[in-house]
């Protein structure tokens, strides 16, 4: 690469101070601090304890700003114009939204939302993960079954297991054929179900964030439908990656596929393609209320401030308009042009083959067939590679970010990408060049046939640790490239992450 500045000194430091082993100098302090560093050191020893950094890349294919909202200052223009036009505002809420925070502004925010995306309610909350526990420990009542896919976001899971569901089903990721056998097994051994007393909640996200598929909707609608006549088998759709980047005028997946009607309930959020705060509950207005009289994390939360509102106001305009909708076709072309060249580099294809990289979701040229998303992960299936291409393309400028088990399955480690509408295509041939030297200098490790050879930019790193000092066992794990001790690191492999 022709810049030679390294530009992961910063992050390659705040990694290693977090790596540093705690538990034996703990030694005389209260159990209570001992057992949690000693659980902390399991991570710590082999290098994957996760440091809150500050961002030091000068290019950004990580973050959520999917439009380039927030990176074109535009956001921050439009949210300006917002505060001009409404000179009185509180700042703060002042209570939750049954006790006084509830404001006029919020109200006619949320009538907007609600008439954009074609629904009696919209309510307006802090985040995604206050709306998906909001929606999963709420709205399925006694005896009801959830069904969803087994890689639905981990705040809906933990949302679900505080609902009165009687059961919580997953069904193999996007596989039509085992959801149908997951549905006909719920319909013959809940009588109430069958006897359309009781509902099925179907929990899906309309674009998965980790592995930047698509879910099959319409043929999941289509085989409910089929299974249950009775019209007891409902939909919840999380939008929180699709809203914004799809969909006449931005309004996401469902709307894109025409789905609106079939959906009783769908998340959106405003802090993925619209680079701000908060998330939005789309339903009918029985939902709406009770949501509003049961959903603890709704009644025991303040009310979303004026800011939040705000924000989210002026990039739902941003969205709508021309401007937005060109922005979200460069982006398709641009994640063509990524995968187009990236795959089809020989390095690349080597790599491939011996199984050193792969990318389950856009794999033989199918995205010039079917629809693609700007998520695009780098799987790196040999231990610890995440961790290692991440420090090369920090040490480049680039952002990625390693995503390991228990976030992912086990032999699921990933390096996380994502392309947005301010990249350039020269920051994008950056970016491949970055893969494919790393890349090469993995296959040239591997040849070499020394297993404990390790990367030049990890070696930077490692050498922070050797000079904090280390002692046996734990530095051999550290340093071992093939030391990775999974059983230790988590207890159970499925929990999907979704920033």
């Amino acid at each position: 690469m022709a810049d030679l500045k390294d530009y992961g000194a910063q992050w390659r430091e705040e990694w290693a101070v977090v790596q540093r082993v705690k538990g034996p100098s703990a030694k005389n302090s209260s159990v209570f601090y001992r057992n949690i560093e000693e659980e902390l050191d399991i991570s710590r020893q082999v290098g994957l304890s996760f440091p809150i950094h500050t961002p030091s890349h000068i290019m950004d294919f990580s973050s959520c700003d999917t439009l380039g909202m927030g990176a074109t200052g535009l956001l921050r223009e439009e949210f300006l114009n917002e505060l001009d036009a409404n000179p009185g505002f509180q700042l703060g809420a002042s209570g939750s939204r049954l006790l006084d925070g509830t404001t006029e502004y919020q109200l006619m925010f949320e009538k907007e939302m609600a008439e954009l995306m074609g629904v009696e309610s919209a309510l307006v909350v802090h985040s995604g993960a206050t709306a998906n526990q909001a929606i999963f420990s709420t709205i399925p009542r006694s005896g009801d079954v959830i069904v969803y896919d087994e890689l639905m976001h981990a705040t809906a899971l933990t949302g679900m297991k505080s609902s009165l569901a009687l059961e919580q089903i997953p069904f193999r990721h996007n596989d039509v054929d085992h959801f149908i056998e997951t549905l006909e097994a719920v319909k013959e051994s809940t009588p109430l179900v069958k006897e359309g007393k009781r509902c099925v909640l179907i929990a899906v996200e309309s674009w998965y964030s980790m592995d930047g598929d698509i879910c099959p909707l319409k043929e999941l609608i289509d085989a409910a439908k089929e299974i249950f006549p009775r019209g007891n088998a409902q939909f919840i759709v999380d939008e929180a990656h699709s809203f914004g980047a799809c969909g006449p005028e931005g309004k996401g997946f469902v709307a894109e596929q025409g789905l609106d009607d079939e959906i009783a309930v769908r998340m959106v959020t405003f802090t993925k393609a619209l680079a701000g705060s908060g998330a939005c509950i789309l339903s009918n207005n029985t939902v709406r209320w009770l949501l509003i009289n049961q959903a603890k994390v709704f009644i025991c939360s303040v009310a979303p401030p004026f800011t939040l509102l705000a924000s989210s106001r002026a990039g739902v305009r941003l969205m709508r308009s021309q401007k937005f909708q060109e922005s979200r076709d460069y982006l398709h072309q641009l994640t063509t042009f990524y995968l187009d060249t990236l795959t089809s580099h020989p390095v690349y294809k080597k790599a491939y083959k011996k199984g050193l990289l792969k990318m389950p979701v856009h794999e033989d040229g199918s995205w010039h067939e079917t629809p693609i998303t700007h998520i695009v992960p780098l799987w790196t299936p040999r231990k610890k590679h995440a961790l290692y291409l991440t420090f090369h393309l920090t040490r480049d400028g680039i952002n990625g970010c390693y995503i390991v088990f228990p976030i992912v399955g086990k032999g699921e480690d990933r390096v996380r990408l994502l392309l947005h509408a301010h990249n350039t295509k020269e920051q994008v041939m950056t970016l491949i060049d970055s893969i494919i030297t790393w890349t090469q200098e993995m296959l040239d490790i591997e040849a070499s046939g020394d297993k404990n050879k390790l990367p030049s930019a990890t070696r930077l790193a490692y050498d922070l640790i050797r000079e904090d000092g280390g002692d046996g066992a734990e530095e051999a794990n550290l340093f071992n490239p093939n030391s990775l001790n999974i059983q230790a690191l988590g207890m159970v492999s499925s929990v999907n992450g979704n920033a």
